[in-house]
């Protein structure tokens, strides 16, 4: 049974606090037949907006037919193509007669095939009869707009860690052949992408940098949940199980958090479960330390991970300096020399520990690593 304070899975309904405006405008997207993107730090509640979403539009009467696939493990061309492919007929199909037949009258002239051997032993609904080239990236990249032409129905392909494209040997050429698609069908279809991504940086770079799927694709802007309404959701877990707790230390909490409800609820959830009736400052800072216990590892291996450089950056940073390149920013923190801040800078987005906002200022994107970075590792005063 669920608690008052879910961190473990996607939540919606009752549990989904915020973002409606994020939801309204995404169920815009999707009924016009655009695409979007949704750029979150990891467990940012990307997953959680586009199912509250979908819900909005099912009880608005809309409907549609959805499907999901990740490439968070996936590091060659062949799998996205055959995880794509077997995602948007999955949304159709069940059987393997129907996927055959698909395969055969939709990709017909392409090297794809449905292998029955193959299926029963891998559950892949899309093979290969020899090396996939260009042509086919093209014609796989349709499928989903004839079926749903042909059903006149709505479908929604969600393609989660899209960063991770770069990762594949053909990344760029998977890139330009959906971006060439997406510019060929134009908006107005009955068929929507929804990409997601946890590394922003990375994301930025493809949608922003390198303008892939530049106005075919529309990036939803997300804000945080505004604080007053977390902790209205906050009291109310708690008192659903009888305990109450100060309205100002859920406060503190949301300011150390910056508002990612992940952290939050994980905290909260903590606190829950080593209190009775009236929870005191005290129960908050043990469960604090209970969370940072349990991140710890992996903040100490992505430290180990950083150069001396890149150490000395974050530094600035926490410290407050938003330009680096300048003599005395330099010399204070041993960066070198201005062409090495540039290097740093990069390698850190790279790596994803830092970010620049719209007014091109640093932030460290993980809250809480930022809070054990500043208090355990460089022992700095609050």
């Amino acid at each position: 049974m669920d608690g008052p304070f879910i961190y473990d899975k996607f939540v919606s309904g009752k549990n989904f606090i915020g973002r409606k405006t994020e939801c309204t405008i995404l169920g815009n997207f999707i009924t016009q037949g655009e695409n979007a993107v949704i750029i979150l730090p990891p467990k940012g509640g990307k997953t959680s907006l586009i199912q509250q979403t979908l819900f909005n539009l099912r009880m608005g009467g809309v409907q549609y037919l959805t499907g999901q696939f990740s490439v968070q493990n996936i590091r060659n061309s062949v799998k996205f193509l055959q995880r794509f492919g077997g995602a948007v007929i999955r949304m159709v199909a069940s059987t393997p007669a129907e996927y055959a037949d698909i395969i055969s009258r939709h990709l017909a002239g392409t090297h794809f095939i449905f292998d029955r051997e193959e299926f029963s032993r891998t559950d892949e609904v899309i093979a290969f009869n020899w090396d996939v080239d260009e042509e086919d990236m093209l014609a796989m990249f349709r499928l989903p707009y004839l079926l749903a032409a042909e059903r006149q129905t709505r479908m929604i392909l969600v393609v989660d860690e899209f960063q991770n494209v770069d990762f594949l040997e053909d990344g760029d050429l998977i890139l330009r052949t959906m971006d060439a698609v997406l510019k060929e069908q134009g908006s107005g279809q009955l068929f929507s992408l929804i990409f997601t991504g946890s590394r922003v940086n990375a994301m930025d770079d493809i949608f922003g940098y390198r303008r892939y799927f530049y106005r075919n694709v529309e990036r939803l802007p997300v804000s945080p949940v505004d604080e007053r309404e977390i902790v209205d959701h906050l009291v109310k877990g708690f008192l659903s199980s009888g305990k109450v707790i100060d309205r100002n230390l859920l406060l503190g909490a949301c300011k150390l958090f910056r508002n990612h409800l992940f952290y939050i609820n994980h905290f909260v959830s903590l606190c829950d479960s080593r209190s009775k009736g009236y929870i005191m400052e005290p129960v908050l800072v043990e469960a604090l330390s209970c969370i940072v216990a349990i991140y710890e590892p992996g903040f100490r291996a992505l430290m180990d991970s950083l150069t001396t450089y890149q150490v000395s950056l974050l530094r600035a940073i926490l410290d407050g300096h938003t330009r680096f390149s300048g003599a005395d920013t330099v010399r204070k923190y041993h960066l070198n020399s201005s062409a090495n801040v540039k290097r740093v800078k990069e390698a850190l987005m790279k790596k994803e520990v830092i970010a620049f906002d719209e007014k091109d200022n640093p932030f460290i994107i993980d809250p809480l690593f930022q809070y054990w970075v500043r208090k355990y590792y460089f022992e700095m005063s609050e």
